[in-house]
């Protein structure tokens, strides 16, 4: 008997996330934040200090770049240029933002992307064929793996972070692809933004001397905040050069929308012609071209080494509170803190609910299917924007939580939303 496709999403429990929609919509799931952009800002009413923003080095609210994206919307409008890169939107601006960021990361070219996650999708898609295998880590972002997916060849995933399993992995796909005549592409993060985690690039491109393969990866939390120079986590393990495609997003240290990939100039030339996500889209609007170029300059610069200090200042501090009060938060290397805390969804909302309408502080909460069951994380992302004065708030708080979590405090039924939000 035929179904409704419609008629059976409505008798579904909503999906893993979707299934608290009723109780969570609103306030854990679609929150609404309001005010200027930054540390200090207002949620259900109240001022809250917010750690929740991919603002790593505060440029959203930088007054320099308020003034570029002001005085490039006005000179362009949202419009401009209309079409596809490959039509009618090409222009002498987006290829100067390519060749400073194939520049910066000293890549021959650079590809701008609309989007970071259709992009690195796309890149994907175009890079491999059906003889290609592809290794990857068990723990790649979504983005990753919906590409991976699309790929109609053999794909092997090596335990996260585990050199030993890649080598596994990387004989088992070489074996093969001397079969078939395909080529490998290894896939990682730079930092995984869901643990803080580093990606284990310098010893994947160590396995090189053993293994004849491909390199790329994803280092939208890396780029503007690792290395010496925020280029990237790949220059934080000295490696640019065994990277083969490094993939940029602007959403974290630039605030604002975009990604890019750059590679040899050949590469680049390909996945020019070859990337449905751009081939078939608008092109980058100029007034986010010109914003662009503005904050990759901030970034390069003395400033842009200010704000990194500051940045990992406050990270280093937030991590070190943490861990001296005993709390778990996992391998966090990069500025991504998560605090794991043992709790059920009925704890977790209570603890959620205590920090944002007791505390005034807003993270975001991330529970089962994200993670595993019977864990919730509290997702602290610093930005160069937050103060030491904002980070002694936060572990005083999380210390008093602790507490009254340990006390069974938190135990109780998850709260009547209706009446909170």
């Amino acid at each position: 008997m035929q179904t409704d496709i419609f008629d059976k999403i409505r008798k579904s429990s909503g999906g893993p996330i979707g299934q608290y929609r009723e109780k969570a919509d609103g306030y854990f799931a679609f929150p609404k934040l309001e005010g200027e952009l930054g540390p200090h800002m207002r949620f259900n009413g109240s001022d809250v200090l917010c750690w929740s923003l991919n603002n790593y080095l505060g440029l959203a609210n930088h007054p320099a770049i308020r003034k570029a994206d002001a005085e490039g919307a006005a000179k362009w409008g949202l419009a401009y240029p209309m079409g596809s890169r490959m039509m009618t939107g090409q222009t002498a601006l987006h290829e100067e933002l390519e060749r400073r960021l194939a520049a910066f990361e000293k890549k021959e070219a650079a590809f701008l992307f609309n989007f970071g996650y259709q992009g690195i999708l796309s890149t994907i898609d175009s890079l491999v064929s059906r003889h290609d295998v592809i290794v990857y880590d068990a723990e790649a972002h979504a983005c990753l793996l919906d590409g991976i997916r699309l790929h109609i060849g053999s794909k092997y995933k090596f335990r996260h972070n585990d050199a030993q399993d890649c080598d596994r992995v990387l004989a088992r796909a070489t074996a093969e692809t001397e079969k078939s005549g395909g080529g490998i592409l290894v896939i990682t993060e730079g930092v995984f933004g869901m643990t803080g985690a580093l990606g284990i690039l310098d010893q994947i491109v160590a396995l090189k001397k053993k293994y004849n393969f491909r390199f790329l990866i994803d280092d939208a939390h890396g780029f503007g905040v690792m290395g010496p120079h925020g280029r990237g986590t790949s220059e934080h393990f000295g490696v640019m050069d065994g990277v083969d495609l490094y993939i940029g997003a602007y959403a974290k240290s630039m605030a604002i929308i975009g990604g890019f990939v750059a590679a040899d100039k050949d590469i680049i030339d390909f996945l020019r012609y070859n990337m449905r996500s751009q081939i078939y889209a608008k092109s980058l609007p100029m007034p986010i071209v010109e914003g662009c170029l503005k904050r990759l300059e901030i970034i390069d610069s003395p400033e842009g080494d200010a704000l990194r200090a500051q940045l990992w200042k406050v990270t280093r501090r937030l991590q070190e509170g943490f861990r001296e009060m005993g709390l778990d938060i996992g391998p966090a290397e990069a500025c991504v803190t998560p605090v794991h805390v043992k709790a059920g969804v009925n704890q977790a909302s209570n603890i959620a609910v205590a920090l944002r309408e007791e505390y005034h502080i807003f993270c975001s909460v991330v529970i089962y299917p994200v993670i595993p069951p019977g864990m919730v994380i509290f997702r602290i992302i610093p930005t160069a924007a937050h103060s030491m004065e904002d980070v002694e708030r936060t572990l005083a708080a999380f210390r008093d939580i602790q507490s009254r979590l340990s006390s069974g405090e938190f135990d109780k039924d998850m709260p009547d939303m209706a009446l909170i939000k």
